[in-house]
C-alpha cells in the first residue's frame, strides 16, 4: 500500500515551533526502513497544494498548476458520462468580513446537511444553466459544473484559500467573477440562510471553484490511502490539536506499517517527498542499524 499525508509539516512561525517540539518515534522506525525516492518541490503560492499534485501524479493525471481535472473524475465517480466537457467542483462556503479583507471559513464549519445543500442548489440551478452550464449534486459540499471556460482554467485549491483573505486566489475570468456575484445575491436572500443564522449556523454566501478540466483516464497503481487527520488543525492553526493529531497517526498508521512493503509520501505546505522501501538483501539486513531524523525530513517539506 501507499500511505499519503498531508499537512505533515506547517509553514508558519508558530507551526514550524510545534513541529520543532515534536516527537515522532513510529515514524523515524518506519523512515529507518525506507529509502527516499521521488521528491516534488514547490512553494507556498502554487495554486494546487503538494498532496494534491502527489495524489494526482499516483492515479496518473497530468496538468499544469492548479488544473488538475478533479470535478471531472468526481462527475465519473458519480455515474455521470464526463465526455469531453470540462467540469469544475463548486463548493458551498462562507466568507467571512475581516480586518484585513475577505477570508474564507473551512467549508466543515458550515455543518450543511444533505436537504439544506439540495435546496440551495436547485435555487442556483436555473442561475447557472442560464450562463450555459450543466450542474450536478454530488454531495452536501461537492457540486459538479460543467462550461467551456472551463477548460484549462486554473484555480486556486480549497486548501490553499481557507483562512486567508481571498482576493488573491480568485481566477480574473468574467464568467467565474459573473457567476460568483449571481449566486452570492441569491443566497443573501434565500429562506435557507434565514433559517441557518436563526439556529446560530454560519450562512453559505458564496461558493468556490476549484478542480476544472476535461476528464482524463487514471492508470492503476498500488492502492493510495490518504490519512488527512492532519488538515483541520493545520488549517485552523491549531497547533496543539496538530500536535496530538500527528502522534495518533504516528502511534497507529504508521507504526502499522513497519515491516511492511509499504511506500510513504509526507507532503507539506511546499514540498513533497516519497519514500519506497529498500531494495538489496543488504539494505533489508541492516535497517535495524540505521537512524532516521523525522525532523529533519519534516523540516524540508
Amino acid at each position: 500500500m501507499h500511505l499519503l499525508i498531508p499537512f505533515a509539516a506547517p509553514s508558519s512561525d508558530t507551526g514550524r515551533q510545534a513541529l520543532a517540539a515534536l516527537r515522532l518515534p513510529g515514524l523515524e522506525a518506519l523512515l529507518a526502513e525506507l529509502a527516499p525516492a521521488a521528491r516534488d518541490e514547490g512553494d507556498e503560492q502554487s495554486l494546487s497544494p503538494p498532496h494534491e499534485r502527489a495524489l494526482a501524479r499516483e492515479i496518473g493525471l497530468a496538468a499544469a498548476d492548479g488544473s488538475f481535472p478533479w470535478g471531472a473524475r468526481e462527475a465519473a465517480l458519480a455515474g455521470l458520462d464526463p465526455d469531453d466537457r470540462a467540469w469544475g467542483v463548486l463548493t458551498p462556503v462562507h466568507w467571512r468580513v475581516e480586518a484585513d479583507g475577505v477570508r474564507l471559513a473551512p467549508p466543515e464549519d458550515l455543518a450543511l446537511d444533505e436537504t439544506a445543500s439540495r435546496a440551495l442548489f436547485h435555487a442556483m440551478q436555473p442561475v447557472l444553466e442560464a450562463e450555459g452550464a450543466t450542474v450536478a449534486w454530488r454531495s452536501p459540499l461537492a457540486w459538479l459544473i460543467a462550461h467551456p471556460v472551463l477548460d484549462g482554467l486554473a484555480t486556486a485549491s480549497l486548501d490553499r484559500a481557507i483562512g486567508r483573505p481571498v482576493e488573491p486566489w480568485l481566477p480574473e475570468v468574467g464568467f467565474v467573477r459573473r457567476v460568483q456575484l449571481e449566486v452570492q445575491m441569491l443566497l443573501h436572500a434565500h429562506p435557507v440562510n434565514a433559517e441557518r443564522e436563526a439556529r446560530g449556523l454560519l450562512p453559505v454566501n458564496s461558493v468556490w471553484l476549484s478542480g476544472c478540466g476535461r476528464h482524463q483516464a487514471e492508470q492503476r497503481a498500488p492502492a493510495v490511502e490518504v490519512d488527512d487527520r492532519l488538515r483541520a488543525p493545520a488549517l485552523a492553526g491549531d497547533w496543539g490539536a496538530w500536535m496530538e493529531a500527528w502522534r495518533t497517526l504516528d502511534a497507529g498508521p504508521l507504526q502499522a506499517l513497519q515491516g511492511r512493503q509499504a511506500s510513504l509520501t509526507l507532503c507539506g505546505e511546499r514540498n513533497a517527498q516519497r519514500f519506497e522501501p529498500r531494495g538489496g538483501w543488504w539494505q533489508r539486513m541492516t535497517r535495524g542499524l540505521r537512524r532516521a531524523d523525522a525532523a529533519a525530513v519534516l523540516g524540508s517539506l
